[in-house]
């Protein structure tokens, strides 16, 4: 059975869902995840597939297969992948196991049709909708898996959206979800520049207009210089260490991606995806400890790194 039928979502629902109306900063951020998604040419290499599910894996498997077999033990399982984009995390992160269980993908923005056809590519089946992921039409206690990977950051209210998705879980249940983590105090002073920047701009200007920085982090990236900061600086965010001048660019300044992997279009992809949104919440484990508290949701795993907070936690049972 296809989840929209487990679910008993008909064309009818379908259409009220197209009709609902979304903030006007939400918009701005589903078509600008619309047009990157369309730069085909910036995501589809086997390096970059390759590093996708390598970084998945690690994140929240922490490289042990052993759990995906624990959270699809028993029957076909129910998977919500809120805020889906092209497809590819849930096909990296779950591999065959979507062709023994029941998928929908849910994106506000057109990529849904992308997403529609990786699937196909890979002859995997599931379900897709072109919709707000918070306003489906499902009773609470429905879904056994839900994944959002990189896009509850980019709701409204980070907590809110969590809350939301999680009253849709069955106890027991697990949420899967990865957000933005707090970055230095002049990287973010910098990256909030930046986004303020673009946001008179149409989405192809933007695309453009961050070019000459992805050149520079790519410039960065090829020289074969490290350096050597002698002592935490706390009031600026900054660790010591020995790193490539690069990463100390990339962690501390300013948002530069470099991967000698990847060409410059895949690495100005990651660049666009970081800037262009205006809806960017950044997060410490503090707050996503107590947004997962007040969702009811037993954190069971949660990877901490300066890029982003990655957890995997449990629906409890509701309190009395």
């Amino acid at each position: 059975m296809s989840a929209l039928k487990r679910l008993q979502i008909d064309d009818g629902m379908i259409a009220n869902l197209k009709q609902k109306a979304v903030a006007k900063q939400t918009i701005q951020t589903h078509a600008a995840f619309d047009f990157k998604w369309k730069q085909a040419g910036s995501y589809g290499s086997k390096a970059f597939q390759t590093h996708l599910t390598t970084w998945l894996r690690r994140r929240y498997l922490g490289d042990d297969p052993a759990r995906l077999r624990q959270w699809f033990d028993g029957d076909a399982k129910l998977i919500l992948d809120a805020g889906c984009g092209a497809g590819l995390p849930a096909l990296a992160l779950f591999g065959d196991y979507l062709r023994r269980h029941d998928y929908l993908g849910v994106d506000l923005s057109g990529v849904v049709a992308s997403a529609r056809a990786n699937f196909a590519a890979h002859h995997m089946p599931g379900d897709f909708l072109q919709a707000d992921f918070l306003a489906l039409p499902i009773a609470a206690q429905s879904i056994d898996i839900v994944f959002a990977e990189g896009v509850l950051h980019h709701t409204d209210d980070t907590g809110r959206a969590i809350c939301c998705l999680a009253r849709k879980l069955k106890t027991g249940g697990r949420f899967l979800f990865y957000v933005y983590a707090q970055k230095a105090v002049i990287r973010e002073m910098t990256d909030d520049h930046i986004r303020r920047y673009l946001a008179a701009m149409s989405d192809e200007e933007a695309w453009q207009a961050l070019k000459p920085l992805s050149r520079l982090g790519q410039r960065l990236g090829r020289m074969d210089v490290e350096i050597d900061v002698p002592e935490d600086i706390p009031f600026l965010g900054i660790a010591k260490g020995r790193m490539s001048l690069q990463r100390f660019f990339y962690w501390y300044v300013c948002k530069m991606f470099h991967h000698e992997e990847f060409d410059f279009d895949e690495m100005h992809h990651i660049n666009f995806d970081w800037f262009r949104p205006q809806n960017c919440h950044r997060h410490t484990p503090e707050q996503i400890e107590h947004y997962c508290e007040a969702a009811a949701l037993a954190i069971e795993h949660m990877d901490v790194q300066r890029s982003g907070i990655t957890v995997v936690a449990r629906k409890e049972a509701a309190r009395p």
